[in-house]
């Protein structure tokens, strides 16, 4: 797959070009290339470059515009206030640019693979075993999924890590239960699907729960139980594994609720690292990282202090000998640095456990796990808020169940769905299938075009809206050129460099183009809500481009027919890969 530039990148090249050749004295100069609302791209170089030549800025910018190759890209150039220039391309350029993009037989677009690819383990979906994921989950899920596919379009070699909580005194309390009433786990009528491994798993826990609270003898042999649990026992371990083996199945039933692929070789919860822990906190002694305080083993940090103006410290093990969160994070970061070979570790996380997070890191650069070249980054998002701007509650005040959000996200999506069926032929198959894709598309979209670091308001009559930034607008986008395409009979996408393009022509062509740059930024910087911004904007330029530009007009000729459809072919092209890569399906028909 050959890269195709972008028009921006090369028009900075020939600007970068042109100044050194008329401003040799500059040495390496860059001509700040953006977009602008006075012409397709202004520079503001030129400025900052004749104070430090102590020259006339419009002298200068006439210099530069002279040594400006003729034709090809550039077709006008104006020299503007204080030696701004601000450049037209030429339409040929532009359609030219876009047919090279369409002809990128592997569905990249042209979208080229960036030349620094290293490896990222990221860490998202970290629901806890035995436990019910809720509303809180959502986030790291879906912000998470988004992110793996965006730096693996990029061309990152990814690796995912669903650090499930699977470890931990509960456990003793479950295992003993288990082993007091050997059929607790069992399903009525013998299947499993992940409604059922829940419904188990909660009744096993409260039945649990209320024997632990009542029975000193029995939470006398649940603690017993860790102390087995943690020293490998083998008849313990086997009952671990069924409530880790049961919680998977609910696990991957929301996921699958989720439209998400969850692996299995990818879940590697706490428990994974328990081989590590003695070791990582023999390492932090013996390096002097950690020292003993009242009997735990501690990090201290000047910067982090409790109210009382006291140094707080990061527990890695505890006065009794157990290990904290904190020996677990750490082990991690060496396993994915030594083992793995990352040179980047992305945690999707609730901020609030960014102070955690914080030591851990700075931990971990002190014992040298972590370097110059190898970093750790919190990918920390905000809260889910309720449509009274309060942490998303049921009306009794409980948290909502995942999977009770995501049903009645798809049976409004459907509703509305429904609604439009007669007018496109819809068949009840399609109705239910397009209305899951909608329902869980408009759930993540409304995340995803948030910047993750805020908190967010959970509405689905605005999240299913058909009109306004949602991602029924952009799924209906695509559809309707879906349905234009169809219509075309014997037209057929074909670009013509030749003609005159109207303006919605010219700025739909132009965002089209940037659609590499948008990636590679969202890449670098963990900002899927930019795409989704990105995907926004051109849905916009191609509702405007419809109502100046009719595509299949018997008055057009039909060259121009067949340069607007491959216009808005590349568009749908464009609308499918984007909203992929933030995991939402765009269906054919809507």
């Amino acid at each position: 797959m050959a890269s195709v530039p972008s028009l921006a990148s090369t028009l900075q090249q020939q600007l970068a070009d042109a100044l050194t050749a008329a401003l040799p004295d500059a040495g390496a100069a860059d001509p700040l290339l953006r977009r602008s609302d006075r012409a397709d791209f202004q520079a503001n170089g030129i400025l900052a470059l004749a104070k430090k030549l102590k020259g006339n800025p419009r002298e200068l910018a006439a210099q530069v515009t002279a040594a400006l190759p003729a034709g090809g890209l550039i077709k006008d150039i104006e020299v503007s206030g204080p030696g701004f220039l601000n450049v037209t391309l030429t339409d040929r350029a532009i359609v030219e640019t876009l047919a090279a993009r369409a002809a990128d037989g592997e569905g990249r677009l042209g979208v080229p693979l960036k030349d620094d690819a290293g490896t990222t383990v990221i860490d998202y979906a970290q629901p806890n075993v035995a436990k019910e994921m809720h509303v809180g989950h959502l986030r790291s899920a879906v912000i998470g999924d988004a992110v793996v596919k965006i730096l693996e379009f990029t061309g990152e070699n990814v690796v995912r890590r669903h650090h499930i909580g699977d470890w931990g005194t509960q456990f003793g309390m479950l295992i003993q239960y288990l082993i007091e009433h050997p059929g607790a786990l069992r399903h009525e009528g013998g299947a499993s699907d992940g409604e059922a491994a829940m419904s188990t798993l909660n009744r096993v826990y409260k039945e649990s729960r209320v024997l632990f609270d009542s029975d000193e003898e029995f939470k006398a042999r649940s603690r017993d139980r860790v102390v087995a649990l943690q020293a490998g026992d083998p008849e313990t371990l086997e009952l671990w594994h069924r409530f880790v083996d049961e919680s998977k199945i609910y696990f991957h039933s929301v996921f699958d609720k989720l439209d998400m692929e969850i692996d299995d070789p990818d879940i590697v919860g706490e428990s994974g690292y328990n081989d590590m822990l003695e070791e990582t906190c023999r390492i932090l002694e013996e390096t002097g990282v950690a020292v003993r305080s009242e009997g735990a083993l501690c990090v201290f940090f000047d910067d982090v202090k409790g109210p009382d103006g006291n140094k707080v410290p990061l527990i890695v093990k505890k006065t009794n000998g157990g290990y904290g969160y904190a020996a677990t994070d750490l082990s991690a970061v060496r396993n994915r640095v030594q083992d793995l070979k990352a040179d980047t570790l992305l945690y999707v996380v609730d901020a609030r456990q960014s102070l955690h997070f914080r030591m851990v890191f700075e931990t971990a650069r002190r014992a040298g796990w972590l370097s110059d070249d190898v970093k750790a980054v919190q990918l920390a998002f905000g809260t889910i808020l309720g449509k009274d701007g309060k942490p998303f509650k049921t009306r009794e005040g409980e948290t909502v169940r995942l999977e009770d959000l995501l049903d009645e996200a798809v049976a409004r999506a459907t509703a509305v769905v429904r609604d439009k069926a007669d007018k496109v032929g819809l068949s009840e198959e399609e109705i239910v299938e397009n209305g899951r894709y909608v329902g869980i598309g408009a759930v993540k979209y409304a995340d995803l075009s948030t910047s993750a670091v805020r908190d967010y308001k959970f509405d689905l009559d605005q999240m299913v809206a058909l009109h306004g930034d949602t991602s029924v607008y952009l799924q209906y986008a695509y559809a309707r050129i879906q349905s234009i395409l169809r219509k075309a009979g014997d037209a057929v996408p074909a670009a013509h460099p030749e003609l005159e393009l109207a303006p919605a022509e010219r700025a739909l062509g132009l965002h089209l183009d940037q659609f590499g740059e948008v990636l590679a930024e969202v890449g670098a910087g963990y900002e899927p809500h930019k795409l989704a911004a990105y995907l926004y904007q051109l849905a916009s330029h191609l509702t405007t481009f419809y109502d100046q530009c009719q595509v299949l007009s018997p008055d057009n000729a039909p060259e121009v027919v067949e340069n607007r459809l491959f216009l808005v072919e590349l568009t749908a092209r464009t609308l499918h890969r984007g909203m992929a890569l933030l995991g939402i399906r765009t269906p054919e028909r809507l």
